[in-house]
C-alpha cells in the first residue's frame, strides 16, 4: 500500500488473507517474500478509516492478484501477545529504506482478521508490495517458515476451509463454469489431502442437489465420455 500514514488507518488492527491457488491438481498458497531479509509472510494490509474490512481485504486481493470479486471468508481474529515482532518489522522498513520515525507505527503490536481466498492460480497476474522482492505460489507441504504467527494463520485458515468445504464449494471460482465429477473430486482430494472413492464421493455430491447435471463431454477417445455438471 503506498504511501502509509497512520493517520489514513485504524490503529492496531490489519488482515492477513491466505489466498489459496488451484489449477486443476494441486492447492497452492502465495507467499510474500521481503526484500533482503529472508522474512516470508502472507499477504495483508491495513484498513482505512474511511473504508469497510470487507472492501480494505478484496483491494489488498486485487493489488496482488489483479482479481476483482474474489470469493472471500473470514475465518478467525488473530491477538495473542506473542504475535508482534517488532524487530522483524524494522528489519523490512530498513530494507526497503523506509522512514523509521515515520513509520514506526507499524512497529507496534497489531490484531490481525484472517480471511482465505480461493481463486485459480494460472488466472493471476501476480504483483509483489512495495516492501517484497517476490511473489510466489507454495505447494503446502513446501510452505517456508513464515513470520511472526503466520504458518498458524495458514492451518487454521486450511482446517476452517476442510470443514467448510461442502457449505463454500459452491462459491470458490476454481472450476470452469462446466466441469466433470472428476474435475470436481480433484478439488475435495487436493483440498483435503487425500483420495477420495470414485462412486461413494459421486453419490454424496448427487444428494447434495447443488449441480445440475449438462451433455457429455465427447473427446473422441475410448472412455466413456463424463458428464458435464454446474453449480445450480
Amino acid at each position: 500500500m503506498e504511501g502509509e500514514k497512520i493517520e489514513n488507518f485504524i490503529p492496531h488492527l490489519s488482515f492477513d488473507c491466505v489466498i489459496f491457488g488451484f489449477n486443476g491438481t494441486a492447492l497452492k498458497i502465495l507467499i510474500l517474500e521481503y526484500h533482503d531479509t529472508k522474512l516470508f509472510a502472507l499477504p495483508g494490509g491495513f484498513v482505512g478509516k474511511n473504508q469497510s474490512l470487507q472492501d480494505a481485504v478484496q483491494r489488498g486481493v486485487k493489488e496482488r492478484t489483479g482479481l476483482d470479486q474474489v470469493y472471500l471468508d473470514q475465518f478467525q481474529v488473530f491477538g495473542s501477545l506473542e504475535r508482534s515482532d517488532s524487530e522483524a518489522m524494522k528489519q523490512i522498513l530498513q530494507a526497503s529504506n523506509e522512514d523509521l520515525e515515520k513509520n514506526k507505527w507499524m512497529l507496534d503490536r497489531f490484531i490481525t482478521v484472517g480471511y482465505y481466498a480461493l481463486i485459480n492460480y494460472e488466472e493471476v497476474t501476480l504483483v509483489p508490495d512495495r516492501f517484497s522482492d517476490s511473489i510466489t505460489w507454495y505447494a503446502l507441504d513446501e510452505l517456508p517458515a513464515l513470520m511472526m504467527d503466520h504458518n498458524q494463520i495458514v492451518e487454521k485458515a486450511l482446517t476452517t476451509l476442510r470443514r467448510n468445504i461442502d457449505e463454500k464449494i459452491v462459491g470458490m471460482n476454481l472450476l470452469p463454469k462446466r466441469f466433470t465429477m472428476k474435475q470436481l473430486q480433484n478439488v475435495y482430494e487436493a483440498i483435503l489431502s487425500q483420495p477420495l472413492r470414485r462412486t461413494t464421493f459421486q453419490r454424496k455430491m448427487l444428494s447434495m442437489d447443488i449441480l445440475q447435471r449438462h451433455e457429455k463431454l465427447f473427446t473422441g477417445t475410448a472412455h466413456k465420455a463424463p458428464y458435464l455438471y454446474s453449480f445450480k
